[in-house]
């Protein structure tokens, strides 16, 4: 089972339109798939789910079947993390259910990380609560992989959740905004890996206790929401574009050796999505992915043709990705 974040210190790129649509492709594909929202706006179970099953995960009193009651024994300081709902959205396809007061962890998230340098068991099961829930949702499911959806920031929620992926995958939009959260995100995440694999080195002897590797491999950058002209990237957007394989390289892998001129001659470019207007507002409607909208939800005439190229575009990114991370279906 492969671990997957997804990750942009940008907000507004379409990083969780984009996890909702890989969870169902690889679903589609055959693959066991968890999706977990760790994000504490959880826009992902918005989209998974409708409003009245949300009312349901989200009564006034507890929140057991979100990631939230999963961490509340941690949180409230009465125990070590219970094991977590998975939500079943389809066949092959489950969700760890998000929380607006997953940001109420954040604060102990905070403190557990210098615990760790102490040898601090509790530090430690707190620090790795994300993880440990992800092993458990994703042996209920007989998962192949999880995708994780993350906010756009560099808070300490996040942190925990990014050391528990093995590989990262950066939504991109061509602009200046999100080459500069490139160069916020990159140095973030090679300092994240190293400070916690400083800190594995102190682990406590618990037998229970399983912790994350600290892989964090990044896995590429897609390049999201383009606009297009007659088969071009408009103007405005070229020259943004351009500068994106340079800057990555320099800033999350490290290296600026090999200089793409171009994204599509770059092979940490996972794709380019085009923007699918219209077929977005369908499938929000519809609440189903945008590739499997049928005529009964409107998609007709030259919306036919367009469902079927988010089919292949998304079929192919799926396995693109799959092969980088190595991700086999069972």
């Amino acid at each position: 089972m492969k671990t997957i974040a997804f990750f942009s210190n940008k907000g507004g790129v379409g990083k969780t339109t984009l996890v909702y649509h890989l969870a169902w492709m690889y679903a589609e594909l055959g693959f066991s798939v968890v999706a977990a929202d760790l994000d504490p706006q959880a826009n992902l179970s918005a989209v998974f789910l409708s409003e009245e099953r949300l009312e349901q995960l989200w009564p006034d009193d507890s929140h057991d079947d979100s990631i939230l009651g999963a961490v509340s024994p941690i949180l409230r300081g009465l125990g070590d993390l219970r094991e977590p709902h998975v939500e079943e959205i389809g066949t092959n396809l489950g969700l760890i259910v998000g929380d607006l007061g997953l940001s109420s962890f954040e604060a102990r998230l905070s403190a557990a990380w210098p615990g760790c340098l102490s040898r601090d068991e509790s530090a430690f099961r707190t620090e790795s609560a994300f993880h440990r829930a992800i092993l458990a949702a994703a042996h209920k499911q007989d998962a192949d992989l999880v995708l994780i959806d993350v906010g756009p920031n560099l808070g300490a929620i996040n942190r925990a959740a990014i050391i528990a992926a093995n590989f990262v995958v950066f939504p991109l939009a061509p602009d200046l905004f999100s080459l500069q959260a490139l160069r916020n995100v990159g140095p973030t995440l090679r300092e994240w890996r190293a400070e916690w694999r400083d800190r594995l080195d102190r682990r406590p002897q618990a037998q229970d206790l399983e912790l994350p590797s600290a892989s964090i491999e990044p896995a590429g950058y897609i390049v999201m929401q383009r606009a297009v002209r007659e088969g071009r990237p408009v103007q405005a957007y070229e020259k943004w574009i351009t500068r994106i394989p340079e800057v990555y390289r320099e800033q999350t892998l490290d290296d600026g050796e090999i200089d793409p001129s171009s994204t599509e001659g770059d092979a940490e470019c996972l794709a380019t999505l085009k923007h699918y207007r219209s077929l977005m507002a369908m499938a929000h409607e519809a609440r189903k992915p945008m590739f499997h909208l049928r005529a009964a939800d409107g998609a007709l005439g030259g919306h036919i043709y367009a469902v079927r190229d988010c089919y292949t575009d998304f079929e192919r990114l799926a396995r693109r990705i799959a092969d980088k991370c190595g991700v086999r279906a069972a």
